[in-house]
């Protein structure tokens, strides 16, 4: 089976770098019904950088909005899944340096039962050439 790559938007929001800020923003949303595709957050100078990808972009904007919460975006990244084996981490980013295209960042990790998933970041302006490198739908 063939890895699935989807351009996908996401937005970030800046929060104090302290116990329980992702587990309340995540929890804010999982109670309004604000379903995710992904979430990474990381440290980003003294706060945290919290990166959402919505399943529906105008929910979660609107979500946000009620909130008050600062939100950048959207940007786009990509999602990929496929069947877990040996390499398929490598061979992706192997296919966009071919392109010439740089990777910002990535997670990657098993997802059970045979599968994989990542989402990657690059520059704005590498998006379309990433898209087609990776066979994106």
């Amino acid at each position: 089976m063939a890895d699935t790559v989807q351009v996908v938007e996401y937005f970030y929001v800046m929060a104090p770098n302290k116990p329980g800020e992702g587990a309340r923003r995540l929890t804010a949303l999982s109670e309004a019904g604000v379903n995710l595709l992904a979430f990474s957050g990381f440290p980003e100078g003294r706060n945290s950088q919290l990166d959402f990808v919505p399943s529906d972009s105008a929910a979660f904007r609107q979500f946000a909005k009620g909130q008050r919460w600062k939100v950048k975006g959207p940007k786009r990244c990509f999602l990929v899944s496929g069947e877990d084996r040996v390499g398929a981490v490598a061979d992706m980013l192997r296919r966009l340096a071919e392109a010439r295209v740089n990777v910002t960042a990535i997670d990657a990790c098993c997802a059970g039962s045979g599968r994989y998933g990542a989402i990657l970041w690059v520059a704005p302006r590498d998006v379309g050439k990433a898209a087609k490198a990776l066979g994106a739908a």
